[in-house]
Order: C-alpha cells, then sequence, then structure tokens
C-alpha cells in the first residue's frame, strides 16, 4: 500500500503539490472509513459520464479510501416512464406516484444501481449493490402524491457491512416502509438524512457544471457560509433553483460537525477537488466568523503567535509585538487563519497572512482575504519567490514586482510614487521570522 501511494502522490503531483496531497492522504486515513465521504450521483452523470466516475471511485480506492454513494435515475425514470404511456406529473418538486409507476420507478433504479456496480466491477473496484433497506419511510400525502415517502430512519448496518470488506456501497434512492412497501423518494432528501445519520467528513454533489456558477458564468470557487451567505442570497443573478441548494447545503452543513463541508464538482475532477487546495468545484463550510482587531490588546497573543509559527514553519523573533504596530488584525474565530496590517506612510502594508496547516482548502484563507479586501481599499506586500501563495497573490493584486529575494505585490496604488516607496519598502523592512539558524528571514 505505501509503494501504492507513492505512485498515486506522484500521478497527483500533476495538478498540485506533493505536500498538499500528503496533507490531505493523512487527514482522511485518520477519518473512520464510514465518516470519510458521502457522494450524490444524478441520474444524468449515471447515463453520459459513467467511465469518469468509475475511475475516480476506483482511484478512491486504491488509496484506501471508501466513499459511500448515492444515485438517484431522474432522466432514466422519465424515459421508461414516457415509454410506458405513464405521464409524468410533480407536485412541489416531487413525482406523483401511481402502484403503475411504482413499478417502474423501481425497476429503472436497480437497473441504475446494478450499472453502476458491474462497471465497478468491472474495473476490479470492490462494489456492494445496496438498492433498499436504508431508508425507513412514510408516506407523504397519500391522496395528492401517492406512493411518495419521506425518510424517517436510517438503517446504516448493510453500508456498515460493505465498508468493513473494503467495498464501496451502492445505494439507490428508494424507502421502504416498516410494513414493507417499497416508496419512491426524492433523491435529495435522502442524500440529506443519510449525510446527518453519519456525519461524514465530506458531502460530494457530482454534477455536469462541476460547480456552482456566479452572475457571469464563472465558478464560484468557495464559500465561507459565515461570511458570505447573507451577501449571496442578495444576488440577483441567485435564480431559485441555485438559491434553494445553497439552502438546503447551509441547512445540512448546520447539523454537521464544522469540519463537514460540501464539495461540487465534476467526476473526472472528484480527485482535484479533494486532494488539492486549489480544488477543482466549489467547495462550501459553515466556516468561520471574522474578527477585526485594531489594536493588540484584545488579541490572543498567544494563539496568534502559535498560528503564524505553525502556518510558516518558523519562530516569531520575540519582541515581534512590540516592534509592529498593528493597524488592522483580521482573525478567523478560532485562529486558524488570520492578516496582520500595518500602515507605512499612510498605506496599508501586509505583514503576515498565515493559515493553519489543518484549515489549508477549506476557503478559510480566501474567505478572510475576501474580507479584508472589502474593507481595505489598497494593500501592498512581499513574499518569497517560491511561496506557494504567489499563485493566488497574482490573481489578487493589480501590480506585481518580482525580484530576489521578494516579489512585492499590490492593489489600490496608481501612483508611481506609492508604488515606489512600497517596494522599496519591502525591499528594506527587517524580518521578523527567524530561520532554523535564528538568522531572521522573513516569509510572507
Amino acid at each position: 500500500m505505501r509503494e501504492l501511494r507513492g505512485t498515486i502522490v506522484r500521478l497527483l503531483s500533476n495538478m498540485g503539490s506533493a505536500k498538499e496531497i500528503q496533507l490531505y492522504l493523512k487527514r482522511f486515513s485518520k477519518l473512520d472509513a464510514a465518516r470519510f465521504a458521502v457522494v450524490k450521483v444524478g441520474g444524468a452523470i449515471l447515463r453520459d459520464d459513467i467511465d469518469a466516475l468509475v475511475s475516480s471511485l476506483s482511484f478512491l480506492q486504491q488509496v484506501g479510501l471508501t466513499p459511500i454513494v448515492l444515485h438517484g435515475a431522474g432522466p432514466q425514470l422519465d424515459e421508461e416512464l414516457q415509454s410506458a404511456g405513464i405521464e409524468k406529473q410533480t407536485v412541489d418538486g416531487l413525482r406523483v406516484t401511481s402502484p403503475e409507476a411504482l413499478a417502474v420507478v423501481r425497476r429503472v433504479f436497480q437497473q441504475a444501481n446494478l450499472s453502476l456496480v458491474e462497471a465497478l466491477q468491472a474495473a476490479d473496484v470492490r462494489a456492494t449493490s445496496i438498492s433498499s433497506g436504508v431508508f425507513e419511510s412514510e408516506q407523504i400525502d397519500p391522496e395528492t402524491l401517492g406512493l411518495v415517502g419521506s425518510v424517517v430512519a436510517i438503517n446504516a448496518a448493510p453500508i456498515e457491512a460493505a465498508i468493513k470488506v473494503g467495498s464501496i456501497p451502492i445505494i439507490a434512492s428508494l424507502g421502504e416502509t416498516v410494513g414493507g412497501q417499497i416508496l419512491n423518494i426524492n433523491a435529495d432528501w435522502a442524500a440529506n438524512e443519510l449525510v446527518k445519520a453519519l456525519q461524514p467528513y465530506k458531502i460530494i454533489f457530482l454534477t455536469g457544471t462541476g460547480g456552482l456558477l456566479d452572475g457571469d458564468g464563472r465558478l464560484i470557487e468557495s464559500i465561507n457560509l459565515r461570511t458570505e451567505y447573507d451577501s449571496l442570497m442578495q444576488q440577483s443573478w441567485l435564480h431559485s433553483g441555485m438559491r434553494l441548494k445553497i439552502e438546503q447545503i447551509a441547512e445540512l452543513l448546520s447539523a454537521l460537525p464544522p469540519s463537514s463541508s460540501v464539495s461540487i464538482t465534476r467526476p473526472d475532477q472528484l480527485a482535484k477537488e479533494l486532494f488539492t487546495h486549489r480544488g477543482s468545484g466549489t467547495l462550501i463550510r459553515r466556516g468561520e466568523r471574522i474578527h477585526r482587531f485594531d489594536s493588540w490588546e484584545a488579541v490572543d497573543r498567544e494563539r496568534l503567535a502559535e498560528l503564524i509559527e505553525s502556518s510558516f514553519g518558523r519562530k516569531l523573533v520575540p519582541d515581534y509585538f512590540e516592534r509592529t504596530p498593528l493597524w488592522r488584525l483580521y482573525v478567523s474565530e478560532h485562529y486558524r487563519a488570520a492578516i496582520v496590517l500595518t500602515r507605512e506612510d499612510g498605506v496599508p502594508h501586509m505583514d503576515k497572512f498565515a493559515v493553519a496547516d489543518d484549515a489549508q482548502g477549506e476557503g478559510l484563507g480566501r474567505a478572510i482575504w475576501q474580507v479584508m479586501k472589502q474593507e481595505v481599499r489598497s494593500l501592498f506586500w512581499r513574499s518569497r519567490r517560491r511561496n506557494a501563495a504567489n499563485g493566488f497573490y497574482t490573481e489578487e493584486c493589480e501590480g506585481v514586482l518580482k525580484g530576489e529575494p521578494w516579489n512585492v505585490y499590490w492593489y489600490g496604488l496608481h501612483d508611481f510614487n506609492a508604488i515606489q516607496n512600497a517596494v522599496a519598502h519591502c525591499r528594506e523592512r527587517p524580518a521578523t521570522l527567524m530561520n532554523e539558524t535564528s538568522v531572521c528571514e522573513e516569509v510572507q
């Protein structure tokens, strides 16, 4: 297994650093097997992108991870009902299901389930078909909806049995009453209840779009619900379907541990989304509140110093807080991300940007940056040439002067003299972090 993991890390290095990949492998391997991830797969993915799905699930099993897969079969069901001459009827987004329609629903879901299991097994992936017995259900409104149910309890025994032998459980979203009556249940409802019962670290929705898109059709890379939810809900481009999806995800995450997150991505990008900081899709977390301090007095300096030192792998100089006149500090409520700002000749300067290792890839660094940038209209800072954060800095800056040993970045500075002064300051600014031989070496 160690040799295999080494091969996987080398393959993944094309999409992210080996350090990132090892960090995620270590993080995921510490989880209880049933708490790694629930993957929700729509019927369109099973129909149009099953090869990419099989490849991604195969990869996860090869690195020792066993996701729990729940699927729908909406497009397949529409086609089969039409062929059977059964008219599609919906009420409040739920499919009206007569006894005749239920016979088709059951057959289509079983076929979809077995097709994925067989495709996985053909690729030497251990997978277990679970077409019923997980979702204890009861009818919602028999007169209006027919044989449509809501989930009242989760029976995790079939899932746990599969995971125990290292087999990926493939679950159809069919419910069953205590009396044995099969019910049609909404796949999103089934996924939500399954997630609430199992409390997984990751919830993954695989879609054709590969994430949520903003008003300009650009991918939204991450959403910190603590800091962005209210403003997001006010956006005119947020159409009803996406609005409902975000509301449902916010409600879902509120019932899970703070470490849990939702990823929306494409099947062929699943590995990149899981194993690199940048990811490939939309990452949604409950996140943390961002606090702002204008002096060192109310700051927990010990926790802040620990964050900075663990983030950069170096000790701060002993008199860091005395020698650094704080203008503003932005820090997450649990001291897992922080931005330290000073003012130099009246211009805001970023002295430190630190994100804890266990927060890497959560979107917390981007969230705190966005809060800061909304309030700070001009800024300059420096960074070592080999800093892994330089790609992010390049995206966020309006100008950069590359040099050795520093790159100098800025935004909101339009006067040549102001830029010249910023560059000169960065070249001459004393270091406040120490290297292994106790010689100061700044790392932004």
